[in-house]
Order: C-alpha cells, then sequence, then structure tokens
C-alpha cells in the first residue's frame, strides 16, 4: 500500500493560520493524508487560534509550534505557504516532483479592536481556511 501524500503548511510562526489548515485537514481529510505544519520562526501556539478551532470542533490545543525542515520540506508532496512572508521566504525544496502552492490569508494575530472584533477575525480566517481545505479535499487543489 501506498504511503498517504504529505500536506506541509507553513506560515511564518506556526502559531495561527498553519496550526489552522493542519487541525482542519487532520479532521477532514487525515485519513488520506499525512499533514505537518511549521514555521520559518517559532512563535507558540495562538491560544486564540485553539479557541476559535474549537468553537469548530477542532481540537489543535495539543499542537507544537515548529520551526520548518528541510527533511521535512523535500519529502513533501504538498508545500501550502499560508502567508506572503513564508511564501517569499521559503527555502529551495530539492524535491523536484512537490507541488507548491500560496494560499495566502491574513494574519488574525494582528488584528486590533475590542476583543470581540479581534476573535471575529480569527474566526474569519478559520472560516477561509476551512473553506480552502474542503476545496482542497474535493478539487485535490
Amino acid at each position: 500500500m501506498n504511503a498517504k501524500p504529505f500536506v506541509y503548511f507553513l506560515c511564518t510562526g506556526n502559531s495561527c493560520r498553519s496550526q489552522m489548515a493542519d487541525g482542519f485537514l487532520q479532521s477532514l481529510g487525515g485519513d488520506r493524508y499525512e499533514v505537518r505544519s511549521a514555521g520559518l520562526e517559532v512563535h507558540g501556539l495562538n491560544p486564540r487560534a485553539v479557541q476559535v478551532m474549537k468553537e469548530d470542533g477542532v481540537d489543535i490545543s495539543v499542537n507544537t509550534s515548529d520551526v520548518l525542515s528541510l527533511e521535512l520540506l523535500n519529502r513533501a508532496d504538498y508545500v501550502i505557504t499560508l502567508c506572503g512572508h513564508a511564501d517569499e521566504h521559503c527555502p529551495v525544496i530539492s524535491n523536484n516532483s512537490v507541488v507548491k502552492w500560496h494560499w495566502g490569508f491574513d494574519d488574525p494575530a494582528k488584528a486590533t479592536g475590542s476583543e470581540e472584533e479581534i476573535m471575529n477575525q480569527f474566526r474569519e480566517v478559520r472560516d477561509s481556511i476551512k473553506r480552502r481545505i474542503e476545496q482542497f479535499l474535493t478539487e485535490g487543489k
């Protein structure tokens, strides 16, 4: 039996967007894909990201904020960046068969305003990422 295709989500700090994408793909397609996420830096798991994912039934509270691994990067079947900084600064991938995509989402950690306004920004980004993961699972792109 062939191994599941490996999807590697990348963001700057591996604290919000890549964690959400990781959580949704694990939850919705973990039977079909091996999933990991990482950052160009490690910023720690954002508690608001954990909270909004929990509201949608996905527990990412045990995830860790990890720095990009060149070994995993070059083993990936799909490398998906979720922020412009990670897309622009992603190291060269030596795996010629990797599919690299950029799915840009606003950084909810930069949201300002009241706590309710900030949480609503996290929810909007969460919902956008979920729709994109569902599209990936349906269309394979």
